[in-house]
């Protein structure tokens, strides 16, 4: 079994991060949020693995490499244009030749990994497995109706009027009939080769679609909240460790991670949280579900319920909560009166003020 993993798309959603980086590698519990989903791969014992990349791709090589580190075999394959996760299928189609093979979209986060779906997968072999979860909003997924047997009716990308709570996880498992069904249907009405009218072609010509509903943790990490509430997530799990400097008049409390090169001075960490290595916090206070990357700057400030990616510089810049802030971003306060907030926001940006 080989895997089809996909890390092109532009990442609107995610703006303005991913006009100068990849949405794929933008980190969770400082690690890029395309790295689980390569480890969970792995531990299911799926290590052939095809890299689909766009416009991002040289950055993703360079993060992933040729795939050793995970004790994985690389393939990059190039898509011309974001055209639909079936077409994705489609310029794959010669290195997936006529392997199964699980589709996994990049920026999709779950706990628990794919193991056990893998093996059921293997042992049953229908023509697709899909991951569905219940969400609280459809129409903004891929919607499945399930028969009385759990195997998918129907399927519908982002429904006006959903017919039901189940979406789509961004995880598939296909053997090689999905092919037939890829060079079957035509693009969609926003011009893409849609993977749920791909399922659909299946399961009107009476392949065998089964589908597995989650009640595990999962998010599509596509905007800046569900980046914040994975990151929370993930940190959840965090092994404490006091790997840099830590004062005396400073404290930890909670599951905190000092990485190593790490200096915290006159500082109040609660945990979970994390800080990168090269980074040094001062004089601050840096609250739960908050993952600080290296070589970042806090200096007289407060910071939790928020990602803060590398080199970036907080200095005397009093609370800041809810927040994605990115590589080598500065953020200070107002020098002098009179008191105003002086900005510089790129196209895409959300600022939110409080007076």
């Amino acid at each position: 079994m080989k895997a089809l993993v996909l890390a092109g798309g532009t990442g609107s959603r995610l703006r303005p991060l991913t006009h100068t980086s990849a949405k794929q590698l933008v980190p969770i519990a400082n690690k890029p949020v395309l790295f689980y989903g390569i480890e969970a791969l792995v531990e299911a014992g799926v290590s052939e693995i095809g890299i689909v990349t766009g416009d991002s791709a040289a950055e993703v090589e360079a993060a992933v490499g040729d795939g050793s580190r995970f004790g994985a075999r690389v393939t990059y394959i190039p898509q011309g244009a974001p055209l639909g996760l079936a077409h994705a299928v489609l310029v794959a189609r010669e290195w997936l030749a006529d392997d199964d093979f699980v589709m996994y979209l990049g920026d999709n986060f779950v706990i628990g990994g794919i193991t056990e779906l893998v093996a059921d997968f293997r042992a049953e072999r229908p023509d697709a497995r899909v991951l569905l979860t219940k969400v609280a909003d459809p129409s903004s997924f891929g919607v499945a109706e399930l028969d009385p047997d759990g195997h998918i009716e129907r399927l519908e990308e982002k429904p006006r009027a959903p017919r039901s709570d189940l979406a789509l996880v961004g995880i598939y498992l296909f053997t090689p009939a999905v092919h037939d069904a890829v060079q079957a249907i035509r693009p969609s009405a926003r011009g893409e080769l849609e993977i749920t009218d791909a399922i659909q072609w299946l399961v009107e010509h009476e392949r065998v679609v089964s589908a597995t509903v989650i009640t595990g943790y999962w998010k599509d990490t596509g905007s800046a909240a569900d980046m914040l509430e994975a990151n929370r997530s993930a940190l959840e799990g965090l092994r404490p460790a006091q790997l840099g400097s830590v004062d005396t008049a400073s404290q930890l409390v909670g599951p905190v991670r000092v990485e190593e090169g790490a200096t915290v001075v006159r500082s109040r960490i609660v945990g979970p949280a994390v800080i990168g290595g090269g980074s040094v916090v001062t004089d601050s206070y840096v609250g739960p579900s908050t993952s600080v990357g290296q070589g970042c700057v806090i200096d007289g400030s407060e910071v939790e319920f928020s990602i803060v990616l590398g080199r970036a510089r907080i200095e005397h810049a009093g609370r800041i909560a809810g927040s994605l802030i990115g590589r080598d971003a500065h953020i200070t306060g107002a020098p002098q009166a009179p008191r105003a907030h002086c900005l510089v926001v790129g196209d895409h940006s959300r600022v939110q003020i409080t007076s």
